[in-house]
C-alpha cells in the first residue's frame, strides 16, 4: 500500500470510490460530494487552487481511500479536509488515521486552521476528527455546497 499524490490517471476510480461509499450510507443525494461538479476530474480540481493536495491510498493499482487539503477561500490561513474516503473492504485497518497525519502535516505548514464538514450518520468519521483534535461546531463557517452535511468541525493548527 502506496500513500501518493492524485494523479489524473486516478480519477475515475476515485469518484467511484466515492460515490460507492456515499450510496452504502444513503448519502448519495443533492449536498453531498456525491454531485459535486468536480468529482470526475478531481486531480484537475486540487491543481488549480494554491496550497491544496489530495493524496490516495494505492493497492495493487486499485485506488483504495483518500483525502484532500485546500483553501477556504472565504476565510484567510483557513484549509478544509475534505473527502476523506477508505474502501469498506480495506476499513478497520488505520487507513483514516494514515491520511489523517498526512493531511494534518501538509495543512500545518500552509494554513492556521482547518475546518470540515460531515454528517451524523457518519458515526466513524467523526469520532476521528475529535480523536485528532477537531472541536464540534454550532454551526459551518461557510455556506457551502454540501446542504445535506449536519456536522461542522474546526481545528486550530499554530
Amino acid at each position: 500500500m502506496t500513500i501518493r499524490n492524485l494523479q489524473e490517471t486516478d480519477n475515475k476510480q476515485l469518484a467511484q470510490l466515492i460515490k460507492t461509499s456515499l450510496a452504502s450510507v444513503n448519502l448519495d443525494k443533492p449536498g453531498t460530494a456525491y454531485f459535486d461538479p468536480q468529482l470526475a476530474h478531481l486531480s484537475f480540481f486540487y491543481e488549480q487552487l494554491p496550497h491544496a493536495r489530495y493524496w490516495v491510498i494505492d493497492y495493487q493499482d486499485k485506488i483504495i481511500g483518500g483525502v484532500g487539503i485546500a483553501p477556504l477561500e472565504e476565510i484567510s490561513k483557513v484549509c478544509e479536509l475534505q473527502k476523506l474516503y477508505v474502501d469498506s473492504n480495506f476499513q478497520g485497518q488505520g487507513l483514516s488515521k494514515k491520511l489523517m497525519e498526512v493531511a494534518l502535516d501538509y495543512a500545518a505548514k500552509h494554513y492556521e486552521g482547518c475546518y470540515l464538514e460531515t454528517h451524523t450518520t457518519l458515526t466513524n468519521a467523526w469520532h476521528l476528527y475529535e480523536k485528532y483534535g477537531f472541536d464540534r461546531l454550532n454551526q459551518p463557517l461557510i455556506d457551502s455546497e454540501h446542504s445535506a452535511m449536519d456536522l461542522w468541525y474546526y481545528k486550530r493548527l499554530t
